[in-house]
């Protein structure tokens, strides 16, 4: 059945269900769910990053709201600072680190939704870096090997 967009707002700070998501240390808020589209908002602490990976049937953004992350994509290292808008085809090859010494906010949204949101419930307060991985495999989103965050 097909799952569409509810009208509203989700504050600042908060989930879209009231669900805050603990995904390998960072806080990740949900803030909206449908077939079309997941939105989410990322907070990262220095030193945090998602490893370089790939949504093969996803185009993905990220809104940075605060700080600034650095992103590899498409094995180039770019920087992207408050008020810049990533952007992210299906099958390109990318991870964002923060490398500075601030918070970093971001908001984050894949288009279709697909399996992301599913994939983050199960994320939620795994630390088994091979659980994750494989959990990930199963929800169309492939990491690369390690060498790709270099």
């Amino acid at each position: 059945m097909p799952k569409n967009l509810e009208g509203g707002i989700t504050r600042d700070g908060e989930a879209y269900d009231g669900r805050e998501l603990n995904i390998l240390g960072q806080r990740y808020f949900p803030k909206a769910s449908c077939d079309t589209t997941f939105a989410f908002e990322t907070n990262s602490e220095p030193g945090q990053h998602v490893p370089v990976h790939v949504h093969p049937t996803q185009d993905e953004f990220i809104l940075v709201q605060e700080g600034q992350l650095e992103l590899k994509l498409d094995g180039k290292w770019q920087t992207a600072k408050a008020g810049d808008l990533v952007r992210m085809p299906r099958g390109v090859p990318h991870g964002y680190f923060n490398k500075s010494d601030k918070p970093a906010r971001a908001l984050f949204w894949v288009s279709p939704a697909g399996k992301l949101e599913a994939l983050f419930n199960v994320l939620h307060d795994m630390t088994d870096i091979e659980a994750v991985l494989k959990a990930s495999a199963e929800h169309d989103v492939d990491f690369l090997p390690p060498e790709a965050n270099a």
